[in-house]
């Protein structure tokens, strides 16, 4: 009886006990993020750091991006600094030169960006320094610059053209031209980049769903590079909990068409395809790098070009004027096929409408570094090492400054010379980066926009329901979508002249 009591007791106080330090381990772990959060928390009460906190700047703007542009045209520098962000931001051409190459080393993406993006973008191009960085972009490089495969993208996207995207805009009357756009370029960087028509995917879920999954990854992980407590998304990660844990299941999706797109193209092989894939996959066995290399794809050429598609159309809804000017030149081209690669470089107006329309509506619309070590911008700004410094594209083609009086508005004809397309400096119109990380994909881009602004104004008037708005919204997210898509009325040209 009194050994029976004893067990009892014994177990009785094993419990007490287990119980205390349960608590304990509980109490010590809310303990330490609480200093960890106390230690991080922004302190600063300056007039723009409460209206970042606060959100007080959406009284006056519609965008982030807009009243980031409002500080920086009113800076004597273009160079501004959130403390709650400690984030240094410039629109300052001499300073995104001095970032982008004649202090390269020195602003790297470095391990906090890649902690911010790294459950998506793993170890991908777009999140890699040092040899990760430099064996991508060797490879990329030499790929993306031969004439075999520029030849075979543009194959890829004349098909997409002819057999898919006209025909759908034939059978529609009001269609989301940005959900148009999306599925296009999709299907077409899969088969550029991947050798593979998504519709061969063996998936467990439509693929839309999957698509779904990947935009919101984007837009969920753009939002833990805005906060300004670093630590409550690592904890929220940590405890797998809100915006984290429905991150975690937007990647496990994108995990899985990432997967098998790999696997397709091991089955089908890969020693003699021209897919960009393909060339990585001769060259790398790890299964979880080519997976970060698909998605680093998979945002370069579907999200990129989509968004500068959409807002294309948008500002061309503004100015008729544009519409006519491009089909003029479409119709006074050299005699043939205008989608034909020779006769798109011809399309020197076309050309210039495209990088005029970035130049207001950049695909991504700023892009952040890190300082290694103490360092002083070009223009006499101190910056402290590890402190994130941010040049901006959006603002910066906003600037007075460095474009004229008429910064506002839709001029292709500032990039034209004697009819002649003419590029202005890299540091000043950073669209596509510059320096040692431009854009690799750059000619890629502008002639598949190019093709497909061609073959749609070619047979159809497309009017923007509501006329899209002055002050278009965007959706949060790593590069620009506009937040409700892009509705429009497409017609058939024949159908109005007839």
């Amino acid at each position: 009886m009194e050994e029976a009591s004893f067990s009892v007791l014994l177990g009785s106080t094993r419990d007490w006990f287990s119980f205390l330090f349960l608590s304990f381990s509980a109490i010590f772990f809310l303990f330490s993020l609480l200093l960890l959060l106390l230690r991080s928390r922004p302190c600063c009460t300056c007039e723009l750091c409460r209206a970042y906190l606060n959100s007080t700047w959406a009284d006056d703007f519609d965008n982030l991006s807009d009243w980031y542009t409002h500080l920086l045209r009113r800076s004597p520098s273009a160079t501004i600094h959130i403390h709650v962000l400690d984030n240094t931001i410039t629109a300052n051409p001499d300073n995104v030169e001095y970032m982008l190459k004649t202090n390269f080393d020195n602003f790297p993406k470095g391990r906090p960006f890649s902690s911010i993006l790294g459950d998506l973008l793993g170890r991908g191009i777009f999140n890699a320094d040092g040899d990760l960085w430099r064996f991508q972009r060797k490879l990329a490089s030499l790929e993306l610059g031969s004439l075999s495969v520029r030849s075979f993208a543009h194959d890829i996207v004349s098909g997409e053209i002819c057999h898919r995207l006209l025909p759908l805009l034939s059978s529609v009357t009001e269609v989301d031209l940005q959900d148009i756009f999306r599925r296009f370029t999709f299907d077409s960087i899969c088969k550029i980049s991947f050798g593979l028509d998504p519709g061969c995917l063996e998936l467990s879920l439509p693929m839309s769903q999957f698509a779904a999954a990947f935009d919101r990854a984007t837009m969920l992980s753009a939002q833990r590079a805005a906060a300004p407590v670093p630590a409550l998304w690592k904890a929220k990660r940590m405890l797998t909990f809100g915006s984290e844990r429905e991150l975690r299941r937007a990647i496990r999706m994108v995990d899985e068409l990432a997967g098998e797109v790999i696997r397709q193209r091991r089955k089908l092989g890969f020693a003699s395809h021209h897919d960009l894939l393909s060339r990585f996959m001769s060259s790398v066995d790890d299964d979880r790098y080519l997976r970060d290399i698909v998605v680093s794809f998979l945002l370069a050429g579907r999200d990129t070009v989509a968004s500068g598609l959409t807002t294309f159309f948008l500002l061309l809804s503004r100015y008729p004027e544009a519409v006519t000017a491009i089909r003029a030149e479409i119709d006074g081209a050299a005699s043939g096929d205008a989608s034909d690669c020779s006769k798109l470089r011809e399309l020197h107006y076309v050309h210039a409408a495209i990088y005029e329309s970035m130049r207001l509506y950049p695909p991504v619309q700023f892009d952040s570094k890190f300082c290694l070590d103490d360092d002083v911008l070009a223009d006499g700004t101190f910056v402290r090492k590890n402190t994130r410094v941010t040049y901006h594209p959006y603002a910066m083609g906003r600037m007075e400054r460095i474009w004229g009086s008429d910064c506002l508005e839709f001029r292709p004809e500032r990039w034209l010379s004697g009819g002649v397309f003419t590029p202005a400096n890299p540091f000043k119109y950073p669209v596509f980066q510059g320096g040692l990380r431009v854009c690799l994909g750059k000619e890629m881009a502008v002639m598949e926009m190019k093709a497909v602004i061609v073959a749609i104004l070619a047979d159809f008037d497309i009017e923007v329901i509501g006329g899209g708005g002055e002050r278009p919204r965007f959706a949060p997210g790593l590069t620009a979508s506009l937040a409700g898509g892009l509705p429009v009325r497409v017609r058939r040209r024949k159908e109005v002249s007839g």
